[in-house]
């Protein structure tokens, strides 16, 4: 669960358990004819991220994963492109993955992190061309990259009060060691997909050009930076003389499990000093550091609730070295995702979810006031760029592509990598639409029209429900859970961003706490409804519904709370049992949370909505999908629903990946996850 998309899955067949195969790859389309988009499609998109302008200006370097199908693996490379368009090329060609990529402040030089040599490591590549040179030779991975001038920051993974080569020695002598067992005192015992053993994430400072020793600036902190396990680079940032460095670590001690207290912390670069926390005094989140263009003031996202994973980021603004912090947009009503300062410091770009969107903002830097730049689509990777901005976005009918806007001006398209890939496809047109829902409030959502559409035709319906609770179904183009690929198999796509959802408002988001079951379940009946009465063209006796994480908790609330509506369900790593989940999960404040307590102080809380209490209503068939590897809804969820539907004789089946996550992420499994899911729904909803 958590406001993280929705996830991806080995089938048992009935009663014998046999492992299903993937079919062949689609073969290349016949230049010139389009097909419906299909999986296949989706995973051969080319995905641009981490979109970085060169200091002065003119140029972007930015990743680009492809993916090899026949291989089932991804491959990252560094492309370079010119802001206007011109220049575009691949700047690194290895077969092993090149990723964040940062200038140099001369702009002559791009760093990386690269694992051709059996690691990863920092290498660097000059911009107008040359073999790449590898920078460090470090004993442990190398991660996070950031860099100032002559130094290199970045993260390795250590034993507390250990070197990189005692650790790599430590952990040597343990694989080679007879006995597998470990010893716990407390929490994380294991996090997301990974077990814990004692190394923490900590961060280095060196020379840039590898002519020194790589210095460990948290020694003596069992902490991690950046946050795990999503946080990256933009966690970390020097200062505006190169002499330390500011970072987010959340240093809590046995609390870890249930604190979002994370804070910002500053480290001299020489390690003369141990790290000195900033933000003591907000017992919330404190993330994302970047100091203005004139060095004066530190930015950084904030939260203001304690254990509230899904509280409001506000910039906020704090003069360097010392004095009072001010928070710049309580008054705007929208949670930041990320943010850039703009090139003369009068403003803060930042992204930030809005209405169905992720929109692009220039917030003032003195009086807080947020303007659109980029309404439509969802925004990534953006950054001024002389006096206009480049920005990353992807919609629902397009994989992510970079452009470039300047003041008074339209927008003009930098690249179109996928250009050739789209034009080979046959795509289903969006619609944002709204409604009446809970409490007669305003409730938005998509639709996405089946391939081929006929006005005059009758479609079944596949009814997408979001992850989170906090999440949203936007107009993003998204590689697990995207409508494209049913639209290509003749469903009409419908998805309703319910009460929780992000981007309507922090009491719209708020409003899912202690009613899990409630709001969403009201919204979700009447946008259903509402779809059905405005789209005629929707077969509404042909309609099965399908969910993530709590998108797949809420599949098995309406098995038992809605159970003559669907014609089949699909559930991907939903809890069945919510009292069960708070004793099998990782990130104990997230149903500390939403169900306003723990289960032996607030029983009441974890029972309201809980769907074990229904199964006695359930009768509607059910493909239940999980992964092994997923710690946050632990497999035994799954397992529990599979027993229950299989107990009562409905029709079911399992398919389970032992090593996947909480989301699916080789493309063979992918595509096994969609064939199986689209069998499923074929079956129940085109007979």
């Amino acid at each position: 669960m958590r406001r993280f998309p929705i996830v991806l899955l080995f089938s048992l067949a009935l009663a014998a358990v046999c492992p299903a195969a993937p079919s062949a790859q689609a073969p290349a389309p016949t230049p010139g004819k389009t097909h419906p988009l299909t999986v296949h499609d989706l995973l051969a998109m080319d995905r641009i991220s981490d979109s970085q302008v060169s200091p002065d200006g003119r140029w972007i370097a930015f990743n680009v994963r492809e993916t090899d199908l026949a291989g089932n693996r991804g491959r990252t490379d560094i492309w370079l492109v010119g802001t206007d368009g011109q220049g575009l090329r691949r700047l690194t060609g290895h077969p092993a993955a090149d990723l964040n990529g940062r200038w140099t402040p001369c702009g002559k030089w791009i760093y990386f992190l690269s694992t051709r040599s059996g690691s990863s490591q920092v290498w660097r590549i000059k911009v107008d061309g040359g073999e790449a040179e590898q920078v460090t030779r470090l004993p442990l991975d190398v991660g996070n990259l950031v860099l100032a001038e002559g130094m290199l920051a970045f993260t390795m993974e250590v034993f507390p009060g250990t070197t990189p080569g005692e650790t790599a020695a430590r952990l040597e002598a343990t694989e080679k060691g007879p006995a597998t067992g470990r010893l716990y005192e407390r929490l994380f015992v294991r996090h997301w997909d990974a077990w814990a053993d004692g190394r923490r994430s900590h961060l280095f400072a060196m020379p840039m050009h590898g002519g020194g020793e790589a210095r460990d600036l948290m020694p003596g902190m069992d902490a991690d930076t950046p946050s795990k396990p999503f946080g990256g680079p933009e966690e970390i940032a020097f200062t505006p003389g190169g002499e330390g460095l500011v970072f987010t670590a959340r240093d809590v001690g046995r609390e870890e499990a249930w604190s979002t207290d994370f804070d910002l912390y500053y480290v001299p670069v020489d390690g003369s000093a141990a790290p000195r926390c900033l933000t003591e005094a907000n017992p919330a989140w404190d993330t994302t550091p970047a100091f203005s263009p004139d060095g004066k003031t530190l930015a950084y996202l904030a939260m203001s609730r304690p254990r509230y994973e899904a509280d409001r980021f506000r910039i906020v603004l704090r003069p360097w070295p010392d004095g009072p912090a001010r928070v710049l947009t309580e008054a705007w009503d929208r949670s930041v995702a990320a943010f850039r300062w703009s090139a003369d410091g009068t403003k803060l770009l930042a992204s930030a979810p809005n209405f169905g969107q992720t929109s692009l903002f220039a917030v003032d830097a003195a009086t807080g006031k947020a303007d659109v730049l980029v309404d439509k689509g969802t925004v990534a990777g953006f950054g001024p760029a002389g006096d206009g901005v480049v920005f990353e976005r992807n919609d629902l009918k397009s994989p992510a592509e970079i452009y470039f806007i300047a003041p008074g001006a339209a927008e003009k398209a930098v690249t179109s990598i996928n250009a050739a890939k789209l034009a080979a496809v046959r795509l289903g047109e969006p619609e944002q639409f709204s409604f009446k829902g809970w409490n007669n409030e305003t409730v938005h959502g998509y639709i996405v029209k089946p391939v081929d559409f006929d006005a005059s035709g009758k479609y079944p319906v596949a009814f997408l429900i979001h992850g989170g609770p906090q999440g949203s179904f936007g107009n993003n183009f998204h590689y697990r859970w995207n409508p494209q690929v049913y639209a290509g198999a003749g469903y009409a796509a419908v998805m309703v961003d319910f009460h929780g959802s992000t981007g309507y408002g922090q009491a719209f988001c708020d409003s899912i706490r202690g009613d899990w079951g409630g709001k969403p379940l009201e919204d979700l009946k009447k946008g259903l409804a509402a779809a059905l009465a405005k789209y005629p063209w929707m077969d509404g006796t042909k309609v099965g519904a399908l969910g993530a994480s709590y998108g797949g908790y809420m599949i098995n609330w309406i098995a038992g709370n809605w159970p003559d509506r669907f014609k089949c369900l699909v559930a991907h790593d939903g809890n069945i049992d919510e009292r069960a989940a708070y004793f099998e999960t990782e990130e104990l404040w997230f149903p500390e949370w939403d169900h306003m307590g723990t289960p032996w102080d607030s029983p009441q809380n974890y029972e309201k909505h809980n769907p074990a209490n229904f199964v006695k209503n359930w009768k509607t068939p059910m493909f239940v999908i999980h992964g092994g590897q997923d710690f946050r809804v632990v497999e035994t969820q799954g397992l529990g629903s599979f027993n229950v539907l299989q107990r009562r004789g409905i029709p079911s089946q399992l398919l389970y990946f032992p090593d996947e996550n909480h989301w699916v992420l080789k493309p063979a499994n992918s595509i096994l996850w969609h064939e199986k899911v689209l069998a499923w729904l074929d079956r129940w909803l085109k007979k």
